[in-house]
């Protein structure tokens, strides 16, 4: 019973994600017209790094269907979802390219900034969700709770890296030295950063509730969806 409610499931997140990014393109290109350029490009390509955690997360529960955490493969993967999770969570701070739009046509950018904010957002929130329930499947439920917060937490330090100090998640691989050193540089003298606190903390309050609002609200369908699904069954079993 379980299996088949986790395929619907599966099915209409996909069919979600679908119109999600049908809506957002088709918005987008509107735009094109409207702006009368590709002015917001960078919109297609971070919601595309956006699905990148989903995609992994969705990997990594497959991989540890098969195989411990401690694996290698698992533990590969799970450092891959860190590393892209905050792209998810990142696009929030795209609204501060708002500033740089004509008023005549700003209410309709903002529409198009939240179509795919919140798209992306989502992502981020159900990736998150995925990483949750395998870890409370393993560990006592307020160790996950705690990791999950660190998880949060974590992306709010890169959303800070990648929006103040214009560091993204290739920079790992391609200027590993340059992103240690601007690390380093956070810790050792934060008081040079005075925006660095308030951005995270910020983040972190926006991202944590969101995240609990979405877990609770996901447990609670979920054993809706149970008992409908038992329903379903018994009154098929009836005829």
């Amino acid at each position: 019973m379980n299996k088949m409610l986790r395929t619907k499931v599966f099915t209409d997140l996909n069919i979600v994600l679908a119109i999600g990014f049908f809506t957002s393109f088709l918005l987008y290109a509107y735009s094109v017209v409207l702006n009368h350029g590709f002015y917001f490009s960078f919109l297609v390509f971070n919601l595309f790094l956006a699905l990148i955690p989903l995609i992994v997360s969705s990997r990594l529960v497959y991989v540890l269907k098969r195989k411990r955490w401690s694996a290698w493969e698992s533990l590969a993967t799970t450092l891959i979802w860190i590393i892209f999770l905050p792209n998810s969570f990142y696009m929030i701070s795209d609204y501060i390219h708002l500033q740089y739009i004509s008023s005549s046509t700003i209410l309709y950018n903002v529409i198009l900034f939240s179509s795919f904010i919140y798209l992306a957002v989502f992502m981020g929130l159900v990736s998150l969700y995925q990483v949750h329930s395998e870890l409370r499947s393993r560990v006592k439920p307020k160790v996950a709770a705690v990791l999950v917060a660190a998880i949060i937490f974590g992306c709010c330090f890169a959303i800070y890296l990648g929006r103040d100090l214009r560091w993204n998640s290739w920079d790992i691989v391609v200027h590993p030295a340059g992103l240690l050193f601007d690390i380093s540089n956070l810790i050792l003298k934060p008081q040079t950063y005075p925006s660095m606190v308030r951005t995270m903390l910020s983040f972190f309050v926006a991202l944590g509730s969101a995240y609990l609002i979405t877990w609770h609200a996901s447990r609670l369908l979920w054993h809706k969806g149970v008992k409908d699904l038992a329903a379903h069954m018994r009154r098929k079993q009836d005829y």
